[in-house]
């Protein structure tokens, strides 16, 4: 008898404990996390093209590299691929000059107030850009997976600049949102303008609405069009000319660079019943000659007339994508949606 109960007693504990422990089991099946989801943006210190005290972002696809040295997001690319902003080699590792007589150019993405036809009545001249924006390093400070970079003062705008740089956790996207603070002087009509320049592109192409309002769906910012400057079906595409350089402005809310290997989409949605800088665009595509073989995708805020207190808050958006088709339109539709066949602008 004693046995028996014994036996019993047994059984029940083991019992007991098979149930105890496949309850635990399965109440840890629902928060296991596939590979994927353990994503995690790193945020380090470096030493990058002779600048230092750089920082990079990586969310294990992309990352970013920051210098706040120069003020700029100086890269952009995949974990395992090449760089797709353009840098100027001449100038790696170099301060910038606070009172340059001529721009000095050191690539990647930065911010500049726009119109520019406004600098001469700013400034007292049309060239190089406000230092304040361009010429001076700015402040970096990190905050979890971010980076923000703040400016000081500029001294003729009366404005301090933000710039916010973060990395999706799953995607290989990067935001940047920019901020115009107004802090002195008289209020002045002005408009977020971001310059992304880019390594020399097979093509670059621009998504434009259905109802353009430029009939020809673009704005001639340079006395001659860019190469291969063509409207089919929704779409402008045009490519770098190597002896001149060429500019137009669009209504378009998507920009697409196009390199041997990848794709670069940045985005920013058009705000519609406002008004836009340099005749209504708020999308411009610059194309540089020979020996600096680099283009721009540039993208502009609406003008607001920034008080003391006041702050124009602008955010593009930036996918970095592996090519899938050796043909460049072919792949440009398939991203942005504008079918050969069935798209009409």
């Amino acid at each position: 008898m004693k046995t028996k109960t014994w036996n019993l007693f047994c059984f029940a504990l083991l019992l007991t404990v098979f149930i105890v422990g496949w309850g635990q089991v399965t109440a840890k099946i629902p928060n296991q996390k596939t590979p994927s989801q353990y994503a995690k943006i790193t945020v380090v210190k470096t030493n990058y093209q002779g600048w230092r005290d750089s920082w990079v972002l990586s969310n294990g696809q992309v990352e970013a590299v920051i210098v706040p040295a120069i003020g700029r997001v100086m890269q952009f690319r995949l974990l395992d691929g090449e760089g797709t902003f353009w840098e100027n080699p001449k100038m790696f590792g170099k301060a910038p000059n606070p009172k340059p007589e001529k721009w000095v150019n050191f690539g990647g993405d930065k911010t500049w107030p726009a119109p520019q036809s406004d600098w001469t009545k700013i400034m007292g001249r049309d060239w190089p850009p406000p230092t304040g924006f361009d010429s001076i390093p700015v402040q970096a400070k990190v905050d979890g997976s971010e980076v923000t970079l703040i400016s000081p003062i500029d001294p003729l705008y009366g404005i301090r600049t933000y710039r916010r740089i973060r990395l999706d956790p799953q995607k290989p996207v990067m935001t940047i949102s920019t901020t115009y603070e107004k802090v002195k002087g008289k209020p002045k009509d002005v408009a977020v303008w971001v310059i992304t320049q880019l390594r020399n592109p097979v093509a670059v192409y621009a998504a434009l609405p259905q109802a353009s309002i430029f009939p020809q769906g673009y704005n001639r910012q340079s006395e001659e069009l860019p190469a291969n400057l063509k409207v089919e079906n929704g779409m402008l595409s045009l490519t770098r000319d190597q002896k001149k350089s060429h500019k137009i402005g669009s209504d378009a809310s998507t920009l697409l660079w196009i390199g041997e290997k990848v794709v670069v989409r940045i985005d920013s949605p058009r705000e519609p019943a406002v008004s836009y800088p340099d005749q209504e665009s708020s999308t411009e595509i610059y194309t540089n000659l020979d020996p600096d073989a680099y283009v721009e995708l540039e993208f502009l805020s609406p003008l607001k007339a920034l008080q003391i207190g006041q702050r124009i808050d602008f955010t593009t958006t930036y996918t970095l994508l592996r090519r899938t088709t050796p043909n460049a339109e072919e792949e440009a539709r398939k991203i942005i949606g504008r079918s050969k066949v069935t798209q009409e602008r």
